[in-house]
């Protein structure tokens, strides 16, 4: 098999394997389906670009999940989107959601974390990644980001009202 044969399989297998982590994670990142698929697009375009650059397959969902948050944050530099209150209903419809008022609350009380919490919470909750691989995406040390996902639990625990 030459280079070029190898590069492709090995890009294949990458978005066979993680295409529904990384939509399901660029989802979480900006609410809107279509521009999730976009920005995933956009990221599997860069991975292809810069393939070479990934040294240890183990660590590509980590790599992806980089340039994901980095593909949205350039959506920032282009344009601000315009932000709309959904009923319930409404957000039934644009996809499967859980809309019982559980649900609701909890997305709520997640939304009004600081960032600072609620992204480590949600790498570690949707994206699968250990404390460790959490430190490593955030440039964290593994105590901080242990610290932050305690901390973004306790606060959610309080929102909803919940005890120890």
């Amino acid at each position: 098999m030459d280079e070029s044969a190898k590069r492709r399989f090995r890009f294949e297998t990458l978005v066979n394997t993680l295409a529904k982590d990384a939509f399901r994670y660029a989802f979480w990142l900006c609410g809107e389906r279509q521009t999730a698929e976009d920005i995933v697009q956009d990221a599997f375009t860069r991975a292809w670009k810069y393939l070479d650059q990934l040294n240890d397959d183990k660590a590509a969902k980590s790599w992806l999940f980089t340039i994901l948050r980095r593909e949205n944050a350039r959506r920032y530099e282009r344009y601000q989107p315009e932000i709309e209150a959904l009923e319930p209903d409404e957000i039934a419809e644009r996809g499967n959601y859980d809309t019982s008022i559980e649900a609701l609350m909890l997305r709520k009380a997640l939304a009004k974390l600081p960032d600072t919490y609620r992204e480590p919470l949600v790498l570690q909750v949707i994206g699968g990644y250990s404390i460790e691989e959490i430190a490593q995406q955030l440039a964290l040390s593994k105590g901080a980001v242990m610290t932050r996902v305690h901390r973004a639990r306790q606060k959610l625990r309080e929102a909803l009202g919940e005890k120890k």
